[in-house]
């Protein structure tokens, strides 16, 4: 405490001494535009204090001697002072240096200082306290501008010696170091002898070094000219724990520059850069000042004294070049003083914390008045702490209410903030709820009290705004006249401006201005967010009247014509250090084409450049935005974007810093003066080098389409470094973890992951890292689906307009079903056929009810709504029924007087009285009922006297008896109903009724029923008792109902029995029907006359209706809770049991609060049976009931009980299964656990812990615990328990092992263990096994796994290896082995065998017996299943039918039916396979034939058929083409035809004989004639043509010559057709001219001289003969080959014998002709090219 004070007081001088030879310097920018600052006063403040600086002057020699003796005499009591205290006293006195003391020394501030924590356990302490008390007195003697505080502090110091001593304990832990420094500091007097001007050259003898300063961070005393400038500044051992205190301003520029303060002093102590610290043991020594030290000590000292001196003189020289002017700055709020509201008699305590420097001085203002705290003694307590000032208040009393200001000024300006005090009178409780934000105000006299400040005012608010419209951009202006009666000039009115309830705050955005009669609010650049209900509130005291007004706003043209409007409330919702989620609302106006997406803009708070965070737009209204700078402030803004355009950007956001939520935190929690380079730490000794340990509680707290924002806690191991983390990734059901931040890792326990695929699982963990290495990851989350998960709602409905205004219509609706984190609805309305659509409000309102404003007077609406939440806007609701507007009944006033009261009936007559009885009002006026006059009248002759008043004060029941009448006399009555707004209208006069004493015996009627809680099929009918009993008691009760407009012979009794109770539950009604009620009571002598009947009543479910519901809280309390969303400010909760009002709570506990209400149980009992109702005043019927009977009152007690004493529920019970390695893992999976749940494993009542043969594992996440066995052994048999403990719940759960099922889990787990070595080599996941494929081939393949490309496959059969063709792959882990048309030979035992250097596996497949006989049952059903649809096919022997397989095997049995007969076989009706077909053959078909034909295969076990209907068309088109080709293989067989014979081409030498025979053929003997050259060749002597036997035809020439060459033809014809075959004679002359003939080739090639000529053949048939007998030419127009026949070629010439060029067929007559004599034939070639191509057979004659 004292050391503060004497830095407070250095701190000033120095203010003085900076001021000195300087000039008056400009207002900071940040100043400049505050409305208080005082010119004059400052003026005045600045003379007084360098009137002081001169006057402390001339003292200070005077004052530095005192200083350095005191100095010298307490050096040794800071010997063992704490270093944490000489490091930052050093470093105030070096920045706060008092003027008084000039150039001094800072080791007089360390001598002060440690004089103020020095320890009177030490006499040579003590001996310097007492010369530090002395020299105290005499500075305060030069302190006359210090306050009689400083004084009474100076006093202080003399008696707190006996308190110090208490500290001696913890200085003796001091470093030796210490013990030198402070005999270096006795040197200070010498240091001023050598001429020292700067008393802030005195730090220390260590070097420090600043960490980089953030951007726009404040700037350092110690850093101004560079960052890594030796300042000589020593910290002790630092632990993390930092007392150091800043806060969170309200200015944009400060918030800035105090994130980036807080940021550079973070990392600065995060590395430890620059800071040196040292440790030695403590000097335990209590010799005197005066002993006698060693030569060691004494050389020591000189050493330290000479470096001392170098460093001042050092750091002397730094300061030479320090310009002062820049340390200096206007003063600044950090924190401003709160407004506070209070009652009488209580203390309060306002604070303010103010930067700047010099030092500014602070004064406290009431009114503008100065506080004076020696004027009021105790009454204020004005205390200032390191720029933390305070004002307290004690014993607030109502005159205290008042401004408060608090003005900080130095020698560069002066700034003011201001706070309000308001002292409330205790006058019992009073229901605020009455001051509703209305239209209007509530009368004066209401809550106007006889005692009680409120009742001196009365508030009128005159001029006032209307319902206002304004447009984005535009500056709007709201005002309201405020009178107030009686005026007070000494008390003011609180102003307050409220939007949709919520206090309004002067900004940017919005300005406030009072001038003392009118309130305004001003909109500089009105935005949507501006849009909503805003109300002025005017408070005198505990009092205030208010008024209220809707502003909507439109929004502004878009910039772009389609493009949509601009987004609005855009809030950062999860600020850290490495990114912030973004939200914001859709807008109402999508510019005619639907929202594509958003994009978000982001800007650097103190620039102008906007840069877009995503490449693509969003539609979910929530983004998270990275790449952010830590401690740098941002704004942020969003644009909607659809395919007309872009909008106009939204409003900006507030300005966020990119901090931690914890460091923002502790900002706010502890308000200070900015960083001055104080740290006050404790020693301890530091944890280097620790790895973290994994974060905790990772889950995932937002997942979308997009992305997924993850969360978690720090690890608790991570030593006193900064952590940073490192995220994890991978998809679920694999371990193939990926590092999502592989570059950067994150600083803040949250971060957003993009680049997900949509629809796929993931999983996540996390890894903290810091210096030392990366840690051991997270728990992995549970699998999570990237997607969004919030829907987009559904439509409002049941859209219903009602009328208000002129201008106005009340629109209601019903909620969205199952709607998630609903933002609003917008409401859209037209006019009726119009089909134009405008908003009626721009910002989502919620609730269901909404005012639409500014509608045309006279016309038609429709309307229609639609919700929004974070994932977009739903589906239109349904458009409403047009509605005229025009105004309600009242002309649209709030308040009215109410319609008179029906339906007035007499209940009771006696001779004196009568007892009335009515029905409330239908129309109440809007305000509830306060009561009703009756009045009366005499009828004497039927003519009604004069009104008399029956009652004076209002009565607040429906029935009254009036008293004082006259037996016999007639009269008449009238009742009027009374509100707010005054006395209505009475009723009509009643008919006339006699006052006369009742004598029925049965009762009189109920009266004053009333319906609720009306559902869709039920309601509940309440009632009063009659007031006339009748000569006995009642016994009971009938409920008569009726549908309304059925006739009075349709009345039916609800209850068959009389029942007690004055309530019934009525079910069984028809929703939408209309229904009337009326009660009859009974007593022994009847039934009594029926009740008036209660007004019509729709069974039906009211939008919103909610239903009382039951909870138990954790602790166990039972309570029933009701909520209505359609209160109004007057409306309240009834509770009532059994339909009675709850007149003991002794058993209940009532709790109301908005528009929730809830009965809490005391003790549960039997006395609580019944049945709990809640109504709920001034709504439309808005009540609910539950019953709790026995029963439920059982249920409810063991829920309590278990609450009270809860367990942990368990998903499932404890259980035991197998894992890959035969391990044993026991597990159980509870509902939900938290951090600290604990589980103990027991084994056969003994506890076993993780080690090497059990591993436990908890999951807190999931809930899931499990314990794994290494290995099942025979001593493990027993039974295991997991006992669970988490805070109260407990539960556990065990798993009994013994006997056979010990033994059965035993052998399987040995198994698995065997079955996990075989896998590690090569192995057969799928063992090997057939398949049948589409092609009706045989497949045997297996699955493989644990494959390498050194892996052999061998099949085997039967102990032989199958080769194989080509090598596996093994790529997709299946090999195959495929047998194609499998058949009986293909049986057998096949084996596959895989194997390599790591082992082998093998698999056998047995295809033998039954095996067998199954797959080729499979292998005929697929070759069944190929077989085609049944297809017909005529031929020329009769009809075929025939289907196609994909092969045929003979286990595939084949049977074909005729009309469902089976076939009989013969020779005419066959079947068969030809190759893939399987065919019916029915030759010459009969009529018999017809019908519908099936082909049956059995493949062994299954019959497939195949259709096929022979009969009409189908058949006789069959026949026809049967016939058709019958006739034409008739025709084919027995035509004329040359069987052969004839060659293509003869050549012969001229003169020798030429004979040609051929055979022909035909049925009947066809007739033969030869051609030549096309005409008929008649025989003679020289041409002798012969036919034998109608078999053989000859050709006989003699002695041939040169004219005989030609084209010659024989044509056999007969009636079924005809053929010709034709070949060429060439006759070649002698011998002698062939020469010539070879010459002319050898000149004119083959092509002239060579001729082939191709036969001819031609057949016919016989209806087409006579049509075709003009023929083609048989000869060319030139030749193309010469074919020379000789006996004995030139041996000159190259020849090759071949077959005639047979081009059309022909030639194969030739062949099968009968051959004579043959002789070669030559083809003449050019020589090399001829080749030998066959030989022909011609018979010559020579």
């Amino acid at each position: 405490m004292t050391c503060c004070s004497h830095l407070s007081i250095s701190r000033q001088k120095i203010a003085v001494d900076s001021e000195l030879g300087g000039t008056m310097m400009a207002l900071p920018f940040y100043q400049k535009h505050h409305e208080h600052y005082d010119r004059a006063y400052r003026h005045k403040e600045l003379q007084s204090t360098l009137s002081q600086y001169q006057k402390e002057e001339k003292r200070k020699s005077a004052v530095y001697s005192h200083g350095s003796t005191a100095y010298t005499r307490g050096s040794a009591a800071y010997r063992h002072g704490s270093a944490a205290a000489y490091s930052h006293e050093s470093a105030a006195a070096y920045s706060h240096g008092s003027a008084a003391y000039g150039h001094e020394s800072a080791a007089y501030s360390h001598g002060s200082a440690a004089y103020s924590h020095g320890s009177a356990a030490h006499s040579r302490r003590s001996a310097a306290y007492s010369l530090g008390s002395e020299s105290l007195s005499k500075m305060s003697s030069g302190y006359d501008h210090e306050s009689a505080a400083h004084s009474r502090r100076a006093a202080a110091y003399s008696l707190g010696s006996e308190s110090l001593s208490k500290m001696s304990a913890a200085y003796d832990h001091e470093s030796a170091a210490l013990s030198r420094r402070s005999a270096a500091y006795s040197l200070g007097s010498e240091a001023y002898s050598h001429g020292l001007k700067d008393s802030n050259i005195m730090i220390e003898d260590r070097s420090y070094k600043l960490s980089p300063k953030a951007k726009r961070a404040k700037q350092s005393l110690f850093s101004e000219e560079k960052e890594n400038k030796a300042i000589d500044y020593v910290v002790p051992v630092f632990t993390g724990r930092q007392v150091y205190v800043s806060g969170i301003t309200d200015t944009e520029q400060e918030r800035i520059k105090e994130s980036a303060a807080y940021i550079a002093r973070r990392n600065l102590f995060a590395t430890g850069e620059g800071i040196s610290a040292t440790r030695a043991a403590t000097s335990s020594s209590t010799e005197e000042q005066h002993e006698k030290k060693s030569r060691k000590v004494a050389i020591r000292e000189s050493a330290e004294r000479l470096a001392l001196k170098k460093t001042l003189e050092e750091t002397e020289e730094f300061h030479r070049k320090l310009n002062e002017d820049k340390l200096l700055h206007a003063p600044e709020f950090v924190i401003k003083p709160r407004s506070h509201t209070v009652w009488e008699k209580q203390n309060v305590k306002l604070h303010c914390t103010v930067t700047g420097w010099p030092e500014p001085r602070l004064t406290w203002y009431k009114n503008n008045v100065p506080i004076n705290v020696h004027t009021h003694p105790g009454k204020y307590i004005i205390e200032s702490r390191y720029g933390m000032h305070s004002l307290e208040i004690n014993k607030c009393d109502f005159e205290d209410t008042a401004q408060y200001r608090a003005s900080a000024m130095n020698v560069k300006g002066e700034l003011s903030a201001y706070a309000s005090l308001v002292v409330k009178r205790y006058k019992g409780e009073f229901d605020e709820s009455c001051f509703h934000a209305g239209t209007v105000t509530m009368p004066l006299s209401f809550g106007v009290t006889p005692q009680g400040y409120a009742s001196k005012f009365e508030i009128h608010f005159v001029d006032k705004f209307e319902v206002s419209f304004g447009r984005e951009g535009e500056t709007m202006s709201l005002g309201c006249t405020v009178i107030i009666h009686p005026d007070i000039k000494r008390f003011h009115p609180e102003i307050q401006w409220y939007r949709n309830g919520v206090l309004i705050t002067p900004s940017k955005w919005v300005q406030m201005h009072w001038s003392g009669e009118r309130a305004t609010l001003t909109f500089a650049h009105a935005n949507k967010e501006d849009e909503g209900l805003y109300t002025l509130r005017v408070v005198m005291g505990d009092y205030y009247e208010q008024y209220s007004a809707y502003v909507f706003v439109r929004d502004a043209d878009a910039e772009m014509p389609g493009a949509p409007a601009s987004p609005l409330d855009v809030e950062c919702l999860d600020a850290n250090k490495d990114y912030v989620i973004i939200s914001w609302k859709q807008p109402a106006v999508d510019g005619g084409s639907p929202v594509l997406g958003y994009f978000i803009d982001k800007c650097e708070v103190g620039t102008t450049r906007w840069s877009q965070c995503n490449e693509t737009p969003v539609k979910f209204a929530r983004f998270p935005v990275t790449g952010l700078i830590e401690g740098r402030s941002y704004i942020f803004r969003v644009r909607a974007v659809n395919k007309a355009g872009i909008s106009i950007p939204s409003r900006v956001s507030e300005p966020v810093a990119a901090l931690d939520p914890a460091d923002r935190a502790r900002l706010r929690s502890h308000p200070s003066a900015p960083w001055t380079g104080q740290i006050i730490v404790t020693e301890e000794e530091p944890a280097e080098g620790v790895v973290p340990g994994p974060p905790s509680d990772l889950h995932v707290i937002e997942a979308t389409k997009n992305y997924v924002v993850l969360s978690w806690k720090p690890p608790g191991e991570r030593g006193h470094e900064g952590v940073m983390y490192f995220v994890e990734k991978c998809t679920a059901g694999t371990e193939n973890w990926q590092r999502v931040n592989s570059e950067i890792p994150v600083k803040s326990p949250r971060f957003a992951v993009f680049d997900l695929a949509e629809g796929k699982s993931y999983r996540f963990r996390v890894r903290c890292c810091n210096s030392a290495g990366i840690g051991e990851p997270s728990e992995a989350t549970e699998a999570t689906v990237v997607g969004d998960k919030l829907d987009i709602p559904k439509a409002p409905g049941r859209i219903i307009p009602t009328r208000n205004t002129d201008t106005s219509v009340v629109v209601t609706w019903t909620e969205s079903k199952d709607a998630k984190e609903l933002v609003g609805y917008y409401v859209e309305a037209s006019i009726a056929g119009s089909g134009h659509w405008e908003p009626s409000n721009n910002n989502p309102v919620k609730g269901t009810r909404f005012i639409c404003h500014g509608l045309l007077t006279g016309e038609n609406y429709i309307f229609r709504v639609r919700a929004v939440n974070a994932a977009g806007l739903s589906e239109y609701s349904q458009e409403s029924e047009a509605i005229e507007v025009k105004a309600a009944i009242g002309g649209g006033l709030l308040h009215a007087a109410p319609s008179p009261p029906y339906d007035i009936t007499v209940l009771e007559s006696v001779h004196d009285s009568i007892v009335l009885g009515w029905k409330q009002p239908k129309i109440i006026g809007g305000a509830e009922i306060t009561g009703y006059y009756v009045n009366y009248r005499e009828v004497i002759d039927g003519v009604p006297g004069k009104w008399n008043e029956a009652n004076i004060k209002p009565v607040s029941e429906r029935a009254y008896r009036i008293h004082n009448l006259k037996e016999n006399m007639v009269y008449q009555f009238q009742v009027a109903a009374a509100n707010l707004a005054g006395v209505g209208t009475p009723s009509p006069p009643t008919r006339s009724f006699k006052c006369e004493e009742w004598t029925i015996a049965v009762p009189g009627p109920p009266h004053d029923l009333l319906c609720t809680e009306v559902r869709k099929d039920s309601l509940v009918l309440l009632w009063k008792p009659p007031v006339y009993i009748g000569r006995n008691p009642i016994t009971g009760y009938y409920v008569d109902v009726k549908e309304t407009e059925a006739t009075d012979e349709h009345w039916r009794s609800v209850n068959e029995k009389p029942i007690a109770n004055k309530f019934l539950k009525v079910s069984g009604l028809k929703e939408g029907v209309s229904y009337l009620f009326r009660v009859r009571a009974t007593n022994q002598a009847g039934v009594g006359k029926p009740s008036d009947t209660t007004d019509p009543v729709i069974a039906e479910t009211r939008p919103g209706t909610k239903e009382m519901e039951v909870d138990v809280d954790d602790n166990g309390v039972i309570s029933l809770n009701f909520e209505c969303d359609q209160m109004s400010p007057d409306s309240k909760f009834v509770w009532s049991k059994n339909y009675e009002p709850i007149e003991d709570e002794s058993r209940l506990a009532f709790d109301a609060k908005g528009g929730k209400s809830k009965a809490a149980f005391k003790d549960l009992g039997e006395d609580d049976l019944g049945i709990y109702s809640c109504a709920v005043t001034d709504t439309d019927g808005v009540s609910s009931s539950y019953t709790i009977d026995e029963e439920e009152m059982k249920r409810l007690l063991a829920l309590s009980h278990e609450h009270k004493f809860p367990t942990v529920p368990l998903k499932s019970e404890l259980a035991a299964e197998l894992l890959e390695k035969g391990q044993v893992r026991f597990w159980l999976q509870a509902e939900k656990l938290s951090g600290n749940a604990k589980v103990n494993f027991v084994f056969n009542d003994k506890e076993i812990v993780n080690g090497e043969k059990y591993k436990m594992k908890v999951d807190h996440n999931t809930g899931l615990i499990e314990m794994i066995m290494d290995k099942i052994e025979d001593n493990d048999e027993g039974t295991y328990t997991f006992q669970l403990q988490d805070g109260k719940a407990t539960n556990q759960s065990s798993l009994v092992l013994i006997g056979d099922v010990f033994k059965k889990l035993q052998n399987e787990a040995d198994f698995q263990r065997q079955e996990w070595f075989r896998k590690q080599g090569p192995h057969f996941v799928e063992y090997l096994g057939w398949e049948v494929t589409a092609d009706c081939n045989v497949l045997l393949k297996c699955k493989v796994a644990n494959i390498k490309k050194e892996t052999h496959i061998v099949w085997y059969k039967d102990g032989r290896e199958i080769m194989v063709d080509e090598e596996h792959d093994f790529k997709d882990g299946v090999c195959t082995l495929l047998i194609s048309e499998f058949s009986k030979k293909d049986a057998g035992i096949y084996e596959v065998i895989l194997k390599d250097d790591r082992g082998k596996d093998k698999s056998k497949l047995k295809l033998v017996e039954a095996a067998f006989a199954d797959l080729m049952n499979e292998v005929c059903r697929k070759i069944a299943v190929s077989a085609t649809e049944l297809k017909i096919q005529s031929t020329a022997e009769g009809i075929r039918l025939f289907s196609f397989v994909n092969y045929y095997l003979e286990d595939l049995q084949v049977s074909w039916l005729h009309n469902d007969a089976k076939i009989k076989y013969t020779d005419r009706v066959k079947t068969g396979v030809t190759g893939e077909q399987i065919w019916l053959q029915i030759s010459e078909p009969t009529p018999q034939d017809k019908g519908k034909y099936i082909m049956e295969l059995f493949d062994g076990k299954t019959t497939h058929t195949r259709k096929l209907d022979l009969s009409g068309q189908a058949f006789d088109e069959a026949c026809i083409e049967f016939q058709r080709l019958k006739q034409a293989a008739v025709a084919e067989k027995n035509r004329a035809r040359i069987l052969g014979g004839l060659p293509d081409v003869v050549t012969i030498q001229e003169g020798k004989a030429l004979n040609l025979t051929c055979n022909v053929w035909g049925d009947p003997v066809p007739e033969v004639t030869w051609l030549k050259n096309e005409k008929p060749l008649t025989a003679d002597a020289h041409c002798i043509l012969k036919y034998e036997s109608g078999k053989s035809a000859s050709f006989t020439m003699t002695g041939v010559n040169t004219i005989d060459s030609g084209r010659y033809g024989i044509l056999v014809k007969n009636k079924y057709g005809t053929e010709i075959s034709d070949f060429t004679v060439i006759v070649t002359p002698a011998m002698a001219q062939i020469g010539m003939v070879m010459h002319d080739a050898d000149v004119q090639g083959p092509n002239l001289n060579t001729m082939t000529i191709a036969k001819r053949k031609k057949a016919t048939a016989t209806n087409n003969y006579h049509n075709e007998r003009e023929k083609e030419d048989f000869v060319k127009p030139h030749v193309e080959e010469i074919i020379a026949t000789e006996e004995t070629p030139d041996p000159n010439e190259i020849l090759i014998v071949e077959e005639g060029d047979d081009r059309d067929g022909s030639g194969q007559a030739a062949k099968e002709g009968d051959v004579k004599s043959t002789v070669p034939e030559i083809i003449l070639h050019p020589p090399g090219s001829l080749i030998r191509q066959g030989e022909k057979s011609v018979e010559t004659n020579t």
